[in-house]
């Protein structure tokens, strides 16, 4: 199994002080997070894009550029890239000269985003989101996979014999869909053969699995190996200590906090006892044990092979927070990648196992290596 640390780069005043970071003090922090990732042995980071308050995650591929240059051997993921928002041009020239600056450690989760800011901001609705989002990634992928391309669509104006620069370090690469409630990313990520990230935060954890299973029906019902399925799954919480008791004792502020906002909000209340949360949602908060249990139960569901976790610290006491983030390296993460074998991500030099059937070959050849 590999592990993400995950963050929308919410600024948002802290539980315990009530200090608002400043901006470049909140996302200097995520850079330091994902540092803190690659140190502690962490697959992959993951940040998300979103285009609205509390959120400074509207620049993904710019903060990830930040975070390759720190870094060396991490994962870079994005969770979610709203295609359905951007010029797929744009982004694939953004991704691109990202995944030659990582030296190809990049993955992509894409998605039609949410949040009524999208509309005010972009003109991008709930009647075209989806088909903007799947021609985006039709145009994306082609830009990726050839020099050359002609196309024509609804939402941009068409291309003829294009070629966009720069040319990816890797010649081909891993775009998962992101999935909530909707059947229409599963759709599209079963008829192109690509893996499913389900978001696996929100509700219990039934309904995911179902999509998950519509996924697998799909997959199969498109002429796809059944092996070949790849599926990875968020939480909706995180945080383990040597004990139940204090696992609980340290995460129940954080849960009271998020309960009391999305009350504040006029939000739907899911979940109204940090023992519900706990019990019913997707949520690993417990002790080693209880975490490794709880995972193998949801992979049961799931099959999943990849899971996110927060990056936040939420308000905890900076020790707590680093003693979660390195208990569950030292005695979670260990013991779950030796029950559940998973397949390898883009990792710069092995970038091209991401198809163990695939003959190696890079994009381009400069006199440049990594």
């Amino acid at each position: 199994m590999k592990f993400l640390l995950f963050t929308l780069v919410t600024r948002v005043p802290d539980p315990s002080t009530g200090r608002l970071p400043g901006t470049r003090e909140r996302l200097l922090n995520v850079v330091e997070q994902a540092r803190l990732a690659e140190d502690l042995g962490y697959d992959g980071f993951a940040v998300g894009e979103r285009h609205e308050d509390p959120f400074l995650s509207a620049a993904p591929p710019v903060i990830l550029s930040h975070i390759a240059a720190v870094t060396s051997r991490i994962t870079l993921f994005t969770a979610v890239t709203t295609l359905s928002l951007l010029d797929p041009v744009r982004a694939f020239e953004d991704y691109s000269t990202l995944d030659n600056l990582s030296g190809g450690r990049l993955e992509l989760i894409i998605g039609k985003g949410n949040g009524a800011a999208q509309a005010e901001l972009f003109h991008v609705t709930t009647d075209d989101q989806w088909d903007r989002n799947r021609e985006g990634y039709d145009l994306f992928r082609a830009l990726w996979d050839s020099d050359s391309v002609t196309w024509s669509g609804r939402f941009r104006p068409e291309l003829t014999n294009a070629k966009a620069l720069p040319r990816p370090w890797q010649p081909k690469i891993r775009i998962w869909h992101g999935s909530a409630t909707s059947r229409d990313s599963v759709e599209l990520a079963a008829r192109q053969g690509d893996p499913l990230f389900s978001a696996n935060v929100t509700n219990p954890i039934e309904p995911y699995a179902e999509l998950v299973r519509h996924y697998r029906e799909r997959w199969e019902f498109y002429g796809h190996n059944p092996a070949d399925a790849l599926v990875g799954a968020g939480t909706a919480g995180f945080h383990v200590a040597r004990s139940s008791q204090q696992a609980l004792a340290t995460y129940r502020p954080i849960f009271e906090a998020r309960l009391a906002l999305a009350r504040k909000l006029g939000l739907p209340v899911v979940f109204e006892t940090l023992d519900d949360f706990v019990t019913r949602s997707s949520a690993l908060v417990g002790s080693p044990e209880q975490v490794i249990d709880k995972v193998g139960r949801q992979h049961e569901q799931f099959g999943h092979e990849v899971i996110h976790l927060s990056a936040e610290r939420d308000g905890r006491p900076e020790i707590d927070y680093l003693d979660s983030l390195a208990l569950f390296q030292t005695e979670v993460a260990p013991e779950l990648r030796r029950r559940i074998p998973s397949r390898p991500l883009a990792t710069g030099a092995d970038a091209a196992e991401l198809d163990p059937r695939d003959t190696p070959v890079r994009a381009e050849t400069s006199g440049v290596t990594s």
